[in-house]
């Protein structure tokens, strides 16, 4: 299976190759995050001037995409730093009312989009 996949070109990355990947990753999602926000701003906007009904799809994946990325992030920091002598985690009482704060928007904005949609 391993000469399969390396025949199809996937090998084990250096460090420029990642580096180049975490790049474009990081240009992808900063399209894809403007693009939702500009969408979500249309939607809005024109529930607000034609008086219908707010399309949510664009405001949930916003919002989804965001906590996808910040919840990735500080698992994988985590995971780096759990076995590190040298690092000291400063203040969790921060990163406790920074989750909090996230988990409690998640859930206002599904209940939010559950009325708006009329469910």
């Amino acid at each position: 299976m391993k000469s399969f996949f390396s025949k199809l070109g996937f090998h084990k990355m250096d460090e420029m190759e990642k580096n180049i990947a975490l790049s474009a990753q990081r240009n992808a999602l900063i399209y894809v995050l403007l693009a939702l926000a500009t969408w979500s701003f249309y939607e809005s906007f024109k529930a607000y001037t034609q008086y219908t009904s707010i399309n949510s799809a664009p405001s949930f994946l916003l919002v989804t995409t965001s906590l996808v990325q910040i919840f990735s992030q500080l698992v994988l920091q985590k995971r780096v730093v759990k076995e590190d002598d040298e690092y000291k985690d400063d203040n969790p009482l921060l990163k406790i009312i920074i989750v909090g704060a996230i988990i409690s928007a998640v859930i206002v904005s599904i209940g939010a989009w559950l009325i708006v949609s009329g469910i």
